[in-house]
């Protein structure tokens, strides 16, 4: 009897296989999309609440099972995160140049799906805000002045990207995160500015609807 027991067990595995192997993915697809949808309702990029127990009610699933699938919440942050590429329609295997410009608008546009606010905090301090607004304004009215005949928009979009240039955070992003020389950072900022300000010279405002 017994032996018949596990001759049948053995002919019915076969076909038990295939479907649970399709109840492990349906699973796991649920569990990344309930991620997914998490961090697209986050008011920052911080990720510290993507928890198991977060996705696992979000999934609604236990959190044992969300255990199975990741055996840690850094495996689950990988899996959201390509996620949120997949769904971006971006992906950084292979790139080129020519296709650097796609994929920058494929992640600015991706961005406009998240509630998460500014990546960067804007000091509240009146002596910082009072001296960020004179900046700007120095630069819309540098930029306003050598190019009168641009629009308001051209111009603003100008002064715009140069003061993300001469900004701090550039500057540190490019000592931190690529280990370029203090020097280093600096000339290849003032090299795109010099670049950016002779567009003026050559003609070429940016684009603007």
């Amino acid at each position: 009897m017994a032996e018949r027991s596990r001759e049948s067990a053995a002919r019915a595995r076969p076909y038990d296989a295939p479907r649970r192997r399709e109840q492990v993915e349906r699973t796991r697809e649920r569990i990344v999309a309930a991620g997914s949808e998490l961090v697209h309702e986050f008011a920052s990029w911080d990720w510290n609440a993507l928890t198991f127990r977060a996705v696992a009610e979000r999934a609604e699933v236990g959190e044992r099972t969300v255990y199975r699938h990741f055996p840690t919440e850094r495996h689950l942050h990988d899996a959201v995160m390509q996620r949120l590429e997949d769904e971006a329609g971006v992906s950084y295997e292979g790139l080129t140049l020519p296709e650097l410009t796609a994929v920058t608008q494929r992640v600015f546009r991706s961005r406009m799906s998240f509630s998460a606010g500014a990546s960067i905090s804007v000091p509240e301090d009146p002596t910082f805000v009072e001296a960020d607004e004179r900046r700007r304004r120095a630069l819309l009215d540098a930029v306003s002045a050598a190019a009168p005949t641009w629009s308001q928009q051209q111009q603003r979009t100008l002064a715009a990207l140069l003061d993300v240039l001469w900004n701090l955070p550039t500057y540190e992003r490019l000592v931190g995160a690529w280990q370029l020389p203090g020097e280093d950072a600096e000339q290849a900022i003032t090299w795109l500015i010099d670049k950016l300000t002779r567009s003026v010279d050559d003609g070429e405002p940016p684009p603007a609807p």
